[in-house]
């Protein structure tokens, strides 16, 4: 009702009371409307909160990067120049608890046309100790061409036996195959990979086959040894390959024995006949 009416129930305006918010332009104290029965809930500062203009998101960001809560406290003091307590920064991390657990369960395409998997090892704080943990990640090629990160699962360190227990979450949550899967060289991935998608094609990453083939040759030889290499995975067709692999063999063999064995070794796995078409 406008001002100085007579209400037309049984509630009216009883002034308003002082509250302080907290933007990103700084601290402010505004005045907030009150009604007798205290049923008025404003709708850009809610009752009982006092963060507003993405500074939620900013401590989240910051969470995310791996601030604590106290290290956040301090950053947001020195550049918004207010206090937020820790409590209050653990209440809104705490909010996207749901959508990560949420976004870790979501139901997965059926057919993936390539799953890139990789672990990455990261050094990490516990129990006042920094140690090595595998964060293990998939990520999956749909058949609209666009590609979609299908997990992030923690591990100690990487192994064939945790990679199962990914594989079998990626199964459980709806996808039925696989047409190709792209790991390491890591003892053992591939029969893990055919115990839960039988009828998926491994290729090892070249990335990791260079580099494995690269891990005893002096540096005088580095240039010109990777210059040839490259003739092999670079060609146009198998059978190219195979002759620069032949090549290749005779400029080096004497030299970097291993390189070569570990190129014909692997050769089924890491340039398989379906990688040209």
């Amino acid at each position: 009702y406008e001002k100085h009416q007579k209400s037309n129930g049984g509630n009216v305006r009883n002034g308003h009371s002082k509250k302080k918010v907290r933007t990103s332009f700084g601290e402010s104290e505004i005045l907030v409307p009150r009604d007798r029965e205290a049923s008025f809930n404003p709708m850009i500062v809610p009752k009982r909160g006092s963060i507003v203009d993405g500074i939620e998101n900013v401590i989240v960001s910051l969470y995310a990067k791996g601030m604590s809560n106290s290290d956040i406290e301090e950053q947001i003091r020195e550049v918004y120049n207010f206090e937020v307590s820790t409590s209050t920064i653990s209440r809104i991390t705490e909010k996207i608890s749901g959508d990560v657990v949420a976004w870790q369960n979501r139901p997965l395409e059926p057919v993936y046309l390539i799953v890139w998997m990789d672990g990455i090892v990261f050094k990490v704080r516990e129990n006042s100790k920094v140690i090595n943990k595998t964060v293990y990640i998939a990520v999956g090629l749909r058949r609209d061409g666009k590609k979609e990160v299908l997990g992030l699962w923690l591990g100690k360190n990487e192994s064939a036996a945790f990679w199962m227990s990914v594989l079998t979450d990626i199964r459980a949550r709806g996808t039925e195959d696989i047409l190709i899967t792209a790991t390491d060289n890591l003892n053992g991935f591939t029969d893990t990979i055919k115990n839960v998608f039988p009828e998926s094609k491994t290729q090892i990453c070249v990335v990791h086959q260079i580099r494995n083939a690269c891990r005893y040759v002096v540096w005088k030889d580095k240039k010109a040894f990777t210059a040839d290499m490259k003739h092999i995975y670079n060609a146009p067709n198998q059978e190219a390959a195979k002759m620069a692999l032949e090549d290749f063999a005779q400029k080096w063999d004497d030299k970097y024995s291993y390189a070569i064995k570990s190129w014909r070794d692997n050769w089924e796995v890491c340039i398989p006949p379906n990688t040209y078409c």
